[in-house]
């Protein structure tokens, strides 16, 4: 009988789809989970988070100090100290572990940042010194180029000086239409010497 009612049914579920809920009864042996209570948006509610006293935080901190990251036991053994959820100990940790890395970052960008802007200034510094240490260098080039024409020209007038040196004023020549004339103070006249005025 019951196998032909079924068979009916199912005759008429195909014919006639969605007439029949099909309705499963609740296992036994399980249990139903509770369910989460909801806001006025109907999202699941998130239990509150126990705010930490200041005793737990300065001694969540004692702690960090000596070692930025526990062992399970240690974790537990906090956990229990504090009276608190070892999960919650090990994400107080993260974030703090977190927070040390970003202020170590932010310290070495700005111990960096001091020093870029010191070799900045320096390097400022340093292109003006070099302008002006260029501009000397080129006044003493000139300075030394114009002292070496000088030794030049007073070296060409030594030089001259010695191929046709100056006779002192008491030795003197003079020009005349029929040659030159070679004059000796009587102080210097040697006898014998009239010959050399044949030869000028």
């Amino acid at each position: 009988m019951n196998n032909r009612l079924e068979s009916q049914m199912m005759l008429f579920s195909h014919q006639y789809p969605g007439a029949f809920t099909e309705v499963t009864p609740p296992q036994q042996g399980k249990e139903a989970k509770p369910r989460r209570k909801r806001n006025k948006n109907g999202a699941a509610a998130t239990p509150k988070k126990r705010k930490l006293t200041a005793e737990q935080v300065s001694l969540l901190e004692k702690n960090f100090c000596s070692e930025q990251k526990l062992e399970s036991e240690r974790k537990d053994q906090l956990a229990f100290e504090l009276g608190m959820d070892p999960r919650q100990v090990a994400v107080w940790f993260q974030n703090r572990r977190f927070r040390w890395k970003t202020k170590k970052l932010e310290e070495e960008y700005s111990n960096l940042k001091n020093v870029h802007e010191t070799t900045m200034l320096q390097k400022c510094h340093l292109e003006t010194r070099v302008l002006k240490l260029e501009e000397q260098l080129l006044e003493a080039k000139k300075e030394i180029q114009q002292l070496q024409e000088r030794d030049e020209r007073a070296a060409s007038k030594d030089l001259l000086e010695a191929v046709n040196p100056p006779f002192p004023e008491e030795f003197r020549v003079e020009e005349y239409d029929y040659g030159d004339v070679f004059y000796i103070p009587e102080t210097h006249y040697i006898n014998g010497m009239e010959w050399i005025n044949l030869y000028m």
